[in-house]
């Protein structure tokens, strides 16, 4: 690494944790302002909200890293750019191509950190940040689906006309067992209660019919403790639980939502697909900024740095609306998560061969 590219990746570091610092310290703010009021009204003190701003500051920190990137990347390029730096470099016999160098590194050193906190380190925070909320942010949620439908084993079937969370009781339940097309056996019951201590559902006032060819058996009774593969969980307040989920839980938890042909398993999908997808981003703007703020301008590095805010601008409300198409099913949701980068890699790779430089 000759002492040009130290220079410059010096620079690029230490630029993006600055900017990033000051954003993110200006959105805490103004989340603080907010939420205050509802802070005040539920008495907390001022330990457990710093404690709460404690795990905000990374999950806005990982929401603004391309932009941030972007930022960082237009500020140093215009900055080098208004005092003719980079003219001596490209003078000195260095490509462009090969000036870009420390800033792949760089881009590349914040796209693996990028990745390894989304997946590893920022569910677990996530986890205090989400539950905080819950309790005193949002309001009080319950359970209002009907008509629950849900597979809780290989060929096990069952039916809930409600749930009530706030006991954990299900009403008209049936429990059916179904191998190929026959049905082998189908339990109806008034309602199912969740057992905290033995952590199993009690059956209650229940008819069980089993059949075996030609013949059926029928017995009934008023309790029968049973395990199914479900808890009180799956029927709790998922705001923001694909968050809370580090990328093994999150893989495990698609393949679970899938076998039981549940809904919302395509909002875990896209919680999946930019976790891999932001680390991208990350290299894309960065070689997007150097491209856009390499010349000199005239209107000056102000200049320079206002059009920076205006692409990551353009780049937020096209990354917000990709996610909701996906999130309505409106489109491919690999499709949709990764149009953004697809569409600003193009627009990168055009910039490169036709701009001068």
């Amino acid at each position: 690494m000759k002492l040009i590219d130290k220079y410059i990746l010096k620079k690029f570091l230490v630029t993006f944790f600055f900017v990033m610092v000051m954003l993110v310290s200006v959105i805490c703010v103004i989340d603080f302002t907010e939420k205050n009021d509802k802070f005040i009204k539920n008495g907390l003190d001022a330990l457990i909200i710093f404690k709460y701003y404690l795990t905000v500051f990374p999950f806005f920190a990982s929401l603004i890293t391309p932009i941030t990137v972007f930022i960082a990347t237009v500020f140093i390029t215009a900055n080098m750019a208004a005092r003719t730096e980079i003219i001596a470099i490209l003078a000195s016999g260095i490509s462009f191509k090969r000036m870009l160098v420390p800033y792949a590194i760089g881009a590349v050193l914040v796209a693996i950190l990028t990745f390894f906190f989304n997946g590893y380190i920022i569910p677990n925070a996530n986890k205090f940040r989400i539950g905080f909320e819950v309790a005193y942010v949002k309001k009080a949620f319950y359970f209002v689906e009907r008509d629950i439908h849900m597979k809780v084993g290989d060929d096990t079937y069952l039916y809930l006309q409600s749930y009530n969370n706030s006991s954990d009781v299900a009403y008209k339940v049936t429990l059916e067992k179904i191998e190929g097309d026959q049905m082998k056996a189908k339990l109806v019951a008034n309602r199912m209660d969740w057992d905290s201590t033995t952590h199993k559902w009690k059956v209650i006032n229940w008819q069980l019919r089993e059949i075996d060819g030609f013949e059926e058996k029928i017995t009934a009774g008023t309790q029968l403790d049973t395990t199914l593969s479900l808890s009180p969980a799956d029927f709790a307040n998922n705001y923001g639980r694909q968050e809370t989920m580090n990328m093994n839980e999150l893989e495990e938890h698609i393949q679970l939502q899938t076998a039981r042909g549940a809904e919302d398993v395509v909002i875990y999908k896209i919680e999946k697909y930019i976790r891999y997808m932001q680390p991208f981003a990350v290299i894309i703007l960065t070689f997007i900024g150097v491209i856009v703020s390499a010349r000199k301008s005239r209107g000056g590095t102000g200049y320079l740095i206002a059009l920076g805010f205006a692409l990551a601008f353009l780049y937020i409300i096209f990354y917000t609306f990709s996610r909701a198409v996906a999130e309505a099913g409106s489109m491919n949701p690999i499709l949709a998560v990764w149009l953004p980068n697809i569409v600003f890699g193009t627009i990168g790779g055009l910039m490169y061969f036709t701009l001068p430089r």
